[in-house]
């Protein structure tokens, strides 16, 4: 005859065994249906795909491959395929000698540019985005104001007056009117307000003005760790725009050593259509490929430090 304590023991077991096997249904169903999404496949959606992938990499499959090319092969070939002797080296070679290396002068420009100008415009972006996210003055919804309305008017709308400024202040044809422009970044600004207004507690700013930590102190020694991911996204995002700037050099820039190299390439680009000038497509086509490398390594390095400060602020918790 069994005892109560045994009957309640046997009924326990029973509840557990049952629960367990509920939970295990449970998950294997949730599984399923996991597994079920993963497996689903929508084929317009990968056609799609397929074709913005195809239409961003054939323009770089063609630089890669014509860059390989002499000046006559390249004519003569499918742009597409190789062709003739591998001349990849050579065209390098050619391109940082010729014009007395002008090549080499143009990238330090360019790279001047990008640690003044996008490296200025990121410090200013952190400081003015931090300040603006953690400090209360007045004027701030009107600095928010500003802030909007300059992301949505395009550069090229400003080019002429700023030249018409620059150009009354004596500025035209140097450096300073490339790299001062280019501090300015509504859109780094307006990223990194967002970004730290959610990476920042403010109860961390508070313990650390507690504990006796200067605002500048706690600014760099608390807030700027907080920021390293939206501070990279800023600076890939105004190194690129500074990196691929032709517009602004164009209307401010005459002399050719103070060429950036989106200038100097479509000046060699444009010589061949000049009375006796000499046609130099592979150099052109070399020249290209050496420009985008510093950036495909830049996003490469970066990626993950990028794609986090992208995702920053698109989920209220």
């Amino acid at each position: 005859m069994s005892t109560p304590t045994s009957t309640l023991q046997r009924t326990g077991d029973a509840t557990t065994r049952t629960t367990a096997a509920r939970l295990r249904t449970t998950r294997r169903s949730r599984a399923e249906q996991d597994g079920g999404r993963r497996v689903r496949r929508s084929l317009p959606l990968t056609l799609l795909t397929g074709l913005v992938l195809l239409y961003t990499l054939v323009p770089l499959v063609w630089l890669v491959i014509n860059s390989t090319k002499t000046q006559g092969s390249l004519l003569d070939s499918f742009g597409l395929w190789f062709a003739g002797d591998f001349a990849l080296f050579d065209n390098i070679a050619d391109t940082f000698t010729y014009d007395d290396g002008v090549f080499g002068r143009w990238l330090l420009n360019t790279l001047l540019y990008v640690v003044a100008g996008a490296g200025g415009a990121t410090l200013l972006a952190v400081m003015g985005g931090y300040a603006l996210a953690k400090f209360d003055f007045p004027g701030k919804r009107a600095v928010f104001a500003v802030v909007i309305g300059a992301v949505a008017v395009p550069g090229t709308a400003l080019a002429v007056p700023t030249f018409l400024m620059f150009s009354q202040m004596g500025l035209t044809n140097t450096p300073w009117a490339v790299i001062i422009p280019s501090l300015i970044s509504p859109f780094g600004l307006y990223l990194m307000w967002v970004f730290a207004s959610e990476a920042i507690p403010t109860e961390l700013l508070e313990a650390a003005r507690i504990d006796g930590a200067g605002e500048l102190r706690t600014f760099v020694s608390v807030c700027l760790p907080l920021l390293a991911p939206g501070i990279v996204t800023v600076s890939l995002f105004t190194m690129v725009a500074t990196w691929n700037n032709y517009f602004l050099p164009l209307i401010m820039i005459k002399d050719p050593d103070w060429y950036p190299l989106t200038l100097g390439l479509n000046a060699w680009n444009s010589q061949a259509a000049t009375a006796g000038g000499e046609a130099i497509f592979n150099l052109v086509i070399t020249g290209s490929l050496l420009t985008i490398l510093p950036l495909i390594a830049a996003f490469l390095l970066l990626q993950r430090y990028w794609q986090s400060g992208l995702a920053a602020g698109s989920v209220k918790e």
